[in-house]
């Protein structure tokens, strides 16, 4: 299973084991400590708590999850930030690494995590972005397991200008919306499409264009597929991982595809994948825009202005930024379709 990004309160998940941002020494804080610790069963999880003893930044240990839907909490120690100048980074990596150790010993084949170090212990959201989706790719490249990050509060865990710089500018700029006034006066514009019809307005945040607008990439996919019948959908996708020396499996992990869903999709079981799919294998392969393109066409897509799934997508291929979690991160803020994981 791949990894997703949900957002949801962590003591609700069905998962094998749910992560805990924990104190050093006996007790709880605020935040999730507080409410793992309350939906679990305040008494008997504070006793066995205190069993423990002190734990030390950067460590983690494993309990049961008594009253919860998840069998163990694992319980992690991280550290505040104090400017980045006292190995905070090291700590909490510390964190993610031991958790992870965790959770193979125990045979856990599914993760819920929080974002650690973003809450109290301040960490700026970039930076613990970075530090999470790091450690979890290295981790998710060598390991099957369902991990989930979990995030609540929709506020608290906004896309951080630090990670993704100007991407909602780059949306802003690019994206098209068709506005349908109830005037036929107010939705039109002078100009007469190929049956004499008027063209209706199109909005780009106050500038107007044609639909046809919409089309061009279309138009592109239908070109490229006319001169490149030669290869299907997969037969390229292989070609592609060929010249980039890629093997199979690293192309499947690099998608954040489900293994089985990749073997559908090898076999030809399942013909054409989905958009969100066909758009994870090109990351994979780190395909530039117009290969990007070339690529879709196969499947019966293509990239539109119209869509702000594609325009992010695009955003990172234009950067060369192929992070398949960083990229499912910023389509997770926007509330678009995340790439890879079951969607065939």
């Amino acid at each position: 299973m791949p990894f997703q990004i949900i957002r949801n309160d962590i003591t609700k998940m069905q998962v094998d084991a749910i992560v805990n941002p924990a104190n050093p020494i006996p007790g709880y804080a605020a935040g999730i400590d507080s409410a793992v610790y309350k939906a679990a069963g305040e008494e008997k999880l504070l006793r066995r708590r205190q069993e423990i003893g002190a734990i030390a930044p950067g460590s983690s240990f494993i309990t049961d999850g008594y009253n919860l839907p998840a069998k163990y909490i694992i319980h992690t120690v991280g550290t505040a930030w104090q400017g980045g100048n006292s190995d905070e980074e090291i700590i909490i990596r510390k964190c993610y690494r031991s958790i992870f150790k965790l959770a193979l010993e125990h045979h856990i084949l599914s993760l819920a995590i929080p974002l650690l170090a973003s809450g109290s212990y301040g960490f700026p959201k970039g930076i613990a972005l970075r530090i999470a989706l790091s450690e979890i790719e290295s981790f998710m490249s060598e390991n099957d397991i369902e991990l989930y990050l979990v995030v609540f509060d929709e506020k608290s865990y906004s896309l951080s200008t630090e990670l993704y710089g100007d991407i909602d500018e780059y949306i802003n700029k690019h994206y098209v919306e068709e506005k349908i006034s109830e005037e036929y006066s107010d939705s039109y514009v002078r100009g007469k499409s190929s049956n004499a019809d008027p063209v209706r307005v199109i909005s780009v945040y106050g500038a107007h264009i044609s639909p046809e607008k919409c089309l061009v990439s279309e138009v592109r996919s239908l070109e490229d597929a006319v001169k490149n019948l030669d290869k299907s959908f997969m037969e390229l996708v292989f070609s592609f991982a060929d010249q980039k020396g890629l093997t199979d499996v690293e192309v499947q992990k690099k998608a954040n595809l489900d293994r089985k869903a990749f073997s559908k999709l090898k076999c030809g079981t399942t013909k054409n994948p989905s958009k969100s799919t066909a758009l994870a294998l090109a990351v994979a392969l780190e395909l530039n825009l117009d290969d990007t393109k070339d690529l879709l066409s196969r499947a019966g897509w293509a990239l539109s202005p119209c869509s702000k799934q594609d325009l992010i997508v695009q955003y990172f291929i234009e950067r060369e930024a192929y992070d398949i979690y960083e990229i499912n991160l910023a389509l997770f803020e926007h509330g678009e379709p995340l790439l890879g994981m079951q969607a065939i």
